[in-house]
């Protein structure tokens, strides 16, 4: 899911686009989910866009 949000907000420039994506999950993800990705991101984050990373760092 957060693959398929990085891809609607790719158009943005690179740090409006992490920002953007980052304020999706943000506002609209349970807390759980939130910590589900940030956990996976720790684990290696395999098959996220860098993208998702760049918001999960920021939202950190």
């Amino acid at each position: 899911m957060a693959n398929d949000i990085a891809a609607n907000l790719v158009h943005l420039p690179g740090e409006q686009a992490a920002e953007a994506v980052a304020g999706h999950i943000g506002r609209f993800w349970d807390p759980r989910m939130r910590a589900r990705l940030f956990s996976y991101v720790d684990t290696g984050a395999d098959g996220l866009d860098p993208l998702v990373v760049a918001a999960v760092r920021l939202m950190r």
